[in-house]
């Protein structure tokens, strides 16, 4: 998230900065404004694992259960789009079964979802190869 931020808000950072006339006092600000942010930045990461790991024991599938949830949602969306659903109408014209259509699912939604797992599971892979997981 922060490297999103980042980019925006440095200038406006350095506006800031540059209203402080004596360059070694700018200098001494900017690396404790810098110092600042990261601790915030790791305290906030620091909360979302702790937060993280409190889901994950609840004895609640309501509570622990919503992120392998949506794995399995998008795993039974792509296992209807690309196999049930085209072996399951071959059938019913091969068997002239009496069905006149099956269900459909928009892709586009469900291709979006499972992307975005995807990239935060790369993005996951990448930190550890990185060694920046912890």
């Amino acid at each position: 998230m922060w490297q999103l931020l980042f980019p925006a808000i440095t200038p406006i950072i350095n506006k800031v900065l540059d209203l402080i006339p004596n360059e070694n006092e700018r200098a001494r600000a900017r690396e404790q404004l810098e110092g600042d942010l990261q601790k915030a930045i790791n305290q906030a990461a620091a909360d979302q694992r702790e937060i993280n790991k409190v889901e994950a024991a609840h004895s609640s599938v309501f509570v622990a259960g919503w992120r392998p949830g949506i794995g399995w949602v998008c795993v039974l969306g792509c296992a209807w789009v690309f196999f049930i659903q085209p072996v399951a109408t071959w059938s019913i014209h091969v068997f002239n079964l009496p069905v006149e259509s099956l269900p459909s699912i928009q892709t586009g939604y469900l291709m979006e979802l499972v992307l975005a797992m995807l990239g935060l599971s790369v993005t996951r892979t990448w930190e550890k190869a990185k060694g920046v997981a912890r």
